[in-house]
């Protein structure tokens, strides 16, 4: 289970943003993961990294700025779907998208993906690639039961989960609700803000949005969930979600902004250990990239 609200807007006025991200993991606390960082073999991306034994690699959410292009990429379970003999790992679909080269673009990448995505367990892929001001960003979801490719337009709030996008699950629709009502004032706070007082509203614009991952309001009884999840449903109704005794839940909470001026701030904070209520390493990346380009 995870869920991811953004923003796109491949021309932002003065003070605006390209991107505004958050999402939450929910995994098993155990899951062996590496933090946010760049990455070693890609070191135009960033993004956390999956660790665990046969799985190594992959990711369910990552950034890559290359030759003025931002790819962004985030999978989501299909929760409650029959799992193919011999299923495929899903984390490198991800890795792959955001560490590919310029000739494959989210057009190509989609395009192969949706020709071969049965081998994989279900799940929705969140591609978004964002370049030069004057050409619109693409935004994508593609799911594999069934195999769907969906094309989104940029300048709105969109929220996605583990379900299908045409029957989404009640957290997404208030947590969408909630995320446009921060980007919109967020937005329209920093259109009236000189520039020395910008730093302030993004500072309060990411402890808005932290705040939202952070959730633990159950948006329950959900029809869609409940046929999904019937034993976990209820646990599951919430943006921050944790299941009793199971270890599981929403354990690293991620905010991205890209601005104006194509600089990244990569926010993340993750368990440190197997309790929610215990200690959560926090990181704060930021990385300008391709500054002379618009």
């Amino acid at each position: 289970m995870c869920v991811i609200f953004f923003y796109v807007n491949s021309n932002p006025s003065a003070g605006g943003y390209k991107l505004i991200l958050a999402s939450n993991r929910d995994e098993f606390f155990a899951r062996d993961t590496q933090d946010a960082a760049k990455w070693a073999n890609a070191e135009h991306v960033y993004g956390g990294i999956d660790l665990e034994p046969g799985r190594e690699g992959g990711t369910w959410l990552a950034i890559g700025g290359h030759g003025g292009v931002f790819k962004i990429g985030a999978l989501l379970n299909l929760t409650g779907e029959p799992k193919p003999r011999n299923a495929v790992g899903r984390g490198m679909i991800v890795s792959n998208f955001v560490a590919s080269a310029d000739d494959c673009n989210i057009k190509t990448y989609n395009a192969e993906l949706l020709a071969d995505c049965t081998k994989y367990s279900a799940f929705n892929f969140v591609s978004i690639e964002i370049g030069i001001s004057k050409t619109p960003a693409a935004i994508t979801l593609l799911s594999n039961s069934p195999p769907t490719l969906e094309h989104f337009a940029e300048g709105k709030c969109y929220g996605f989960g583990n379900s299908l996008d045409a029957v989404p699950l009640q957290k997404v629709i208030n947590g969408r609700q909630r995320f446009q009502s921060i980007v919109e004032s967020a937005l329209k706070k920093l259109s009236d803000t000189p520039q020395e007082g910008a730093q302030n509203l993004q500072n309060e614009l990411v402890t808005n949005l932290k705040n939202l991952l952070k959730c633990k309001q159950k948006f329950w009884p959900d029809a869609e969930l409940k046929r999904r999840a019937p034993n976990w449903g209820e646990h599951l109704s919430a943006l921050n979600v944790n299941v009793p005794l199971e270890d599981y839940g929403s354990r690293t909470h991620t905010v991205i902004l890209i601005d104006e001026h194509n600089k990244m701030h990569f926010y993340e904070e993750t368990m440190a250990g197997l309790d929610p209520e215990g200690e959560w390493r926090k990181t704060h990346i930021v990385k300008p990239f391709f500054q002379n380009q618009n």
